[in-house]
């Protein structure tokens, strides 16, 4: 079984299919299927389980596989939470039928309509945006206005980017069909495609690298994965992230971090104390100080770190229909020839 597939218990939990259901009905619990790894969170179940006596039990697996689990368990699943990256797969669990609307004013109150369902079945944690990075050294940011901007010629055989299969790219694509409409999304991505310094391979951060080591000169990150190389405990890291600027296009899409309580769930109420938890200022501030991701929360300021690169440009698309765009996403990403 590799890496990706194997299914990671966290806080000592051991959550048996036949018998958290039981347990969950015995004690006051809440169990969360999650795609997120960080020992942020980890810390913020423990302070949530300090203050409610609400006990917070986690199974780690990619959002694929937590989805499809949660579609084979049906009505038995014990899982009362979903946590994972991407609205667009908090949107498929949503069309699957896997997720119930949470019923919270709180939650209603608290994050901004563009960052959560609009049938209240899952709401944005956290985001990050999706940025273009730049050699100090031989790019002027002033050529970066945009999204757009990245089909001119002048950068052709200049710009890195990940493979489509990143849930980041095609959020975006999405993100642009529901912003411009397809013709307009696949003449972006032929484009882009044109402009490949080389073929698509890495995470983010591989891409960041990839420009220092003049590969190229640009490309599309996450503004996370900045903040992970200048905190990294590895000197070169250090350097690699210090080595780039971050240019904010004039309309920036944001990646999420979201959640949504399960059909299933035995224990709705004591998710929904935990979503409710998870975006209060006291959370919010945890993901935004130590995981260098952006607040859902207003009254929650980006950390120092965020807050050097400058304001994200608001736009006026939101990200709770971009479900709807994925497969005509995937469709264009393959006609462009963006592997």
């Amino acid at each position: 079984m590799g890496a990706s597939s194997r299914v990671f218990l966290k806080l000592g939990a051991v959550l048996c299919l036949a018998g958290a259901a039981a347990l969950g009905q015995a004690e006051q619990v809440v169990n969360v299927y999650s795609h997120r790894h960080y020992e942020t969170d980890q810390r913020l179940y423990e302070r949530f389980q300090r203050e409610t006596g609400i006990a917070v039990r986690v199974v780690q697996a990619g959002a694929a596989e937590l989805i499809e689990r949660l579609r084979a368990e049906g009505a038995r699943s014990p899982a009362d939470l979903l946590i994972t990256v991407d609205a667009g797969r908090l949107q498929r669990a949503k069309a699957l039928g896997l997720l119930q609307p949470a019923g919270s004013r709180i939650l209603e109150q608290t994050v901004p309509a563009g960052l959560r369902d609009p049938e209240g079945t899952w709401f944005g944690l956290t985001t990050r945006a999706r940025v273009i990075v730049y050699a100090k050294d031989r790019v002027d940011p002033r050529e970066l206005a945009g999204y757009e901007e990245l089909t001119d010629p002048r950068w052709r055989g200049r710009l890195l980017v990940r493979s489509s299969t990143s849930e980041y790219n095609q959020s975006l694509l999405a993100w642009l069909i529901e912003a411009r409409g397809e013709q307009a999304a696949r003449l972006w991505a032929e484009g882009m495609v044109a402009n490949f310094a080389r073929a698509p391979k890495g995470n983010d951060r591989d891409q960041v690298k990839a420009v220092v080591a003049g590969e190229g000169d640009i490309a599309l990150v996450n503004t996370y994965y900045i903040g992970l190389l200048l905190n990294s405990e590895d000197p070169e890291e250090r350097k690699v992230g210090a080595a780039v600027g971050v240019a904010f296009p004039r309309e920036t899409h944001l990646n999420i971090s979201g959640a949504g309580i399960t059909a299933s769930s035995r224990n709705a109420a004591n998710a929904r104390r935990l979503l409710e938890f998870l975006v209060s200022e006291e959370a919010q501030r945890v993901f935004a100080d130590a995981n260098y991701e952006y607040p859902v929360n207003p009254q929650v300021r980006p950390s120092a770190l965020l807050a050097s690169w400058g304001q994200v440009p608001a736009s006026p698309t939101g990200i709770g229909n971009l479900g709807k765009h994925y497969e005509a996403a995937l469709r264009i990403f393959d006609l462009a020839g963006w592997r």
